[in-house]
């Protein structure tokens, strides 16, 4: 993450943040992720019945890729300088655009669109993510995201 001064906000806000590293999403991650979320639907965790499907092959859960956005932010976000926390505020949108299939490598394109003090010492930031898939023309999911910062 990268520390930015309260001062320095708006020369971060419209700018596109430069893409993640890729990220190859594996069927022993996808199989976790059922597990977790009890969502063993076969499209995810049965290969063999999944290359029976329009996808040929299993797809992770779309909240799989939605749920991999902390692991990005830590290339992507910003942090305040004296920020004690930060927590997940929401989204205000998400939208799962095209499945990733297995093995797939995915990366996060990410644009701050605005910061917000909502209470003295809690500010809002406001960032529009794309999840890219390599090879793909359409996006695994795109969303905006909300998260607080606690400055004390």
């Amino acid at each position: 993450m990268k520390i930015i001064s309260k001062d320095a906000i708006n020369q971060y806000i419209g700018v596109d943040i430069e893409p993640t590293d890729w990220f190859v999403v594996k069927q022993e991650q996808i199989n976790q992720f059922a597990d977790c979320t009890l969502d063993h639907q076969f499209i995810h965790t049965d290969p063999v019945k999944a290359q029976n499907t329009m996808f040929g092959s299993t797809i992770a859960h779309g909240l799989l890729s939605l749920s991999m956005l902390p692991y990005f932010a830590e290339s992507f976000g910003y942090l305040l300088e004296g920020a004690k926390i930060g927590i997940n505020y929401g989204f205000d949108k998400v939208r799962f655009v095209h499945p990733v299939k297995v093995n797939s490598r995915i990366r996060v394109h990410a644009k701050l669109l605005e910061v917000e003090e909502k209470n003295p010492g809690q500010y809002i930031f406001k960032t529009e993510i794309i999840v890219e898939i390599e090879g793909e023309k359409k996006p695994a999911l795109m969303a905006v995201w909300l998260a607080m910062q606690i400055v004390t």
